[in-house]
């Protein structure tokens, strides 16, 4: 009897964060990030102010919203990524990253504030642990079907993982759009998975 208790409370807690999320999202996506409080957040949720500063000040709410996104695509592609013969090109790479740069492109400004928290380090992010070897495992995966000579192959996804970090943070800066950061990737996906023309 004391463990359903504590699971439902468990329960309870994480449906409890989801509605403070979902909340949070909405007014992000409606009003900005910078224009929304905490005091409408609760509002949004019907909670307290205390339940959201328990699910996390707004900066953690936002890793949050884009930290289970990205997991959930992740996710879902875990079957997608199944055996093929059929040699890998640019396009197939680039189709990994197509979900991200979508959402990034979807809402530009909430997606710079996202990247923005990061840079500043003050949240600890899956992006860079969980889901960074996530990434890379889709796209050894998917490079070793390529023209990439096997041995080449973990350090061909690094390369690739490693630019679309950097082209994701310029974009957030401004200094580039996500459509030229999206072609600069597909240039730099095509040099790594393109043998040189001594070695064909």
């Amino acid at each position: 009897m004391f463990n359903e208790h504590v699971q439902s409370r468990s329960e309870q807690q994480a449906a409890t964060r989801q509605k403070v999320l979902a909340a949070a999202e909405r007014l992000f996506r409606a009003q900005g990030f910078k224009a929304t409080t905490i005091r409408q957040i609760a509002a949004e949720a019907n909670v307290s102010t205390g339940t959201v500063m328990a699910a996390g000040e707004k900066d953690a709410l936002l890793v949050s919203l884009y930290d289970n996104w990205i997991t959930a695509v992740h996710n879902s592609r875990q079957s997608e990524l199944a055996p093929s013969t059929k040699t890998a090109t640019t396009e197939d790479v680039l189709e990994l990253f197509a979900p991200f740069v979508g959402h990034f492109a979807l809402d530009s400004e909430l997606s710079r504030e996202y990247l923005a928290i990061l840079v500043r380090g003050n949240h600890e992010s899956v992006i860079f642990r969980d889901l960074a070897l996530a990434l890379l495992g889709e796209l050894e995966t998917v490079l070793a079907r390529s023209a990439l000579p096997r041995s080449q192959v973990g350090h061909g996804a690094r390369t690739i993982y490693l630019a679309y970090l950097g082209l994701l943070m310029t974009a957030s800066s401004g200094a580039i759009e996500m459509p030229a950061a999206a072609e600069q990737l597909r240039q730099i996906i095509e040099f790594v998975i393109t043998p040189p023309k001594g070695n064909q």
